[in-house]
């Protein structure tokens, strides 16, 4: 499930670049996440931080998230964001947005397993006969 919501996620920032030529991303604030030598400032570890992806960039979505050099002021920084910290792609171009709740990847993953982990097995179910005997 959580893949399919990464998949989600990717078709929309795709979608919203193609259509109009820029694309906004909200990323909450994390331990791998990486932003350079720059990271987070203390306003954006509580409110997240806004990036701005155009299709002259120079970024590729891979397995673990987006890896991209971005500018920030006239400074560059190596920029490696995992897809879980992803919270909002969106455009204000298009009046357009996705959002998932902080950490609903990962909530749905643990729901899965908790889901596998609480089905009985067979081998432990135990059969109690509550009919009366006389």
């Amino acid at each position: 499930m959580a893949e399919d919501l990464i998949n989600l996620k990717k078709h929309v920032f795709f979608e919203l670049l193609d259509l109009a030529g820029r694309v906004f991303i909200l990323v909450k604030y994390a331990d791998d996440v990486f932003i350079g030598e720059r990271g987070f400032l203390p306003e954006e570890k509580e409110k997240g931080l806004i990036l701005v992806f155009n299709r002259q960039m120079k970024f590729a979505w891979n397995s673990h998230g987006i890896e991209a050099t971005l500018g920030f002021g006239t400074k560059t920084e190596t920029c490696s964001i995992p897809h879980e910290s992803i919270i909002s792609v969106f455009s204000p171009e298009l009046n357009a947005q996705f959002s998932v709740s902080p950490g609903a990847e990962k909530a749905r993953e643990e729901k899965k397993h908790e889901k596998k982990a609480s089905a009985p097995s067979k081998e432990k179910v135990v059969k109690v006969d509550f009919r009366k005997k006389t």
